[in-house]
């Protein structure tokens, strides 16, 4: 993978190269040599479609004079991999999730604090927050990137082979995680046994019982068929799956202001658009796992207030980790507090 990485953005880059004259700029004439944005998620998912509206929207209010070209499903490598080339400015845009981002950024870990919002709604209001978003974009201009926006899939649940009604229900449950020590933490202080693994090693997990469950979003539950695996889909809702737009910081100041100006209009109809369609698909995912005999379980105001207890220290930890002024600005529209 990393081979085949190498050898586009090698490819890229020369003609890049030859566009501009210069290495001292990261911008580049798109109508001859488009710009590349790269997701790890197929093109099928809300990810996706972020990523294709805002190639269009920005092809769209340039007259066809802006062009960006798609590489989904990792094509041009892992979310690390992505996130490297994009600081070297070899891909110029980003669509993923926040989780990886947190090794490079330790101050995106505010987005792991479990149970933090009760609705999907309360999430965007916090996202939208001017005084949070200025945070948020210091963060990410700090370390040579730009966030163009921020959208969503809803948030993330547990899929299992057991009934879980109460905080008890999980001790015991070996569950898939990404590899984020945040996450580690938080399964284990609900007694539940976390074990980091591929994602593309999941279906084969749940197939063989070497896991017991996952969690992901609905739209990846039902994209990679982990359904078909799992008597229950448990709406922990522990995390909202963020979906971060993002670019290189320096390409994005080389640019002219006129296109600066279209990548910012282009980035807030995307985010608009991909917001719309991840509530538009909830409703027909959730359909297609109960008609695959697969159970949907809510879970009461009782357990979701257990699950915040018993993550106190976490909350805790991540508070010291990130400071109070992201901490408290984050959890500004949570109605349980």
């Amino acid at each position: 993978m990393k081979k085949v990485l190498n050898l586009v953005l090698s490819l890229v880059m020369t003609c890049m190269l030859c566009a501009c004259g210069s290495t001292k700029s990261l911008a580049t004439d798109s109508s001859k040599y488009p710009w590349v944005l790269c997701t790890s998620s197929p093109a099928d998912t809300v990810t996706g479609i972020y990523a294709q509206e805002f190639a269009d929207q920005v092809n769209k209010l340039s007259g066809g004079k802006m062009n960006i070209v798609i590489y989904d499903n990792s094509t041009l490598g892992g979310d690390r991999e992505l996130l490297e080339s994009c600081y070297s400015g070899d891909v110029k845009f980003i669509v993923q999730n926040t989780a990886p981002q947190v090794s490079f950024m330790s101050e995106l870990a505010i987005f792991d604090l479990p149970m933090a919002y009760d609705t999907i709604d309360e999430v965007r209001q916090a996202l939208d927050d001017e005084e949070f978003l200025n945070i948020i974009n210091g963060i990410y201009t700090s370390k040579g990137y730009r966030l163009l926006g921020m959208a969503d899939q809803s948030f993330r649940t547990m899929t299992t082979n057991k009934m879980i009604k109460t905080i008890d229900d999980f001790k015991g449950q070996k569950i898939r995680t990404m590899e984020n020590s945040y996450h580690l933490s938080f399964w284990k202080s609900i007694g539940a046994n976390p074990a980091p693994m591929a994602f593309s090693e999941v279906y084969i997990g749940l197939q063989q019982g070497t896991i017991d469950a996952q969690e992901n979003p609905v739209e990846v539950i039902v994209s990679s068929r982990l359904y078909e695996q799992q008597k229950y889909v448990i709406e922990t809702n522990h995390l909202p799956h963020l979906l971060s737009l993002i670019t290189n910081d320096q390409f994005y100041n080389d640019l002219p202001e006129d296109q600066r100006a279209i990548i910012d209009q282009a980035s807030e109809i995307a985010k608009q658009v991909a917001r719309e369609k991840s509530d538009e698909r909830i409703s027909g995912r959730i359909a297609i796992v109960e008609e695959n005999g697969t159970e949907v379980v809510s879970l009461d105001d009782k357990t979701k207030q257990a699950i915040r207890d018993k993550s106190k220290d976490l909350y805790n930890e991540i508070r010291e980790n990130v400071g109070d002024e992201i901490y408290n600005a984050y959890l500004k529209y949570a109605s349980w507090q």
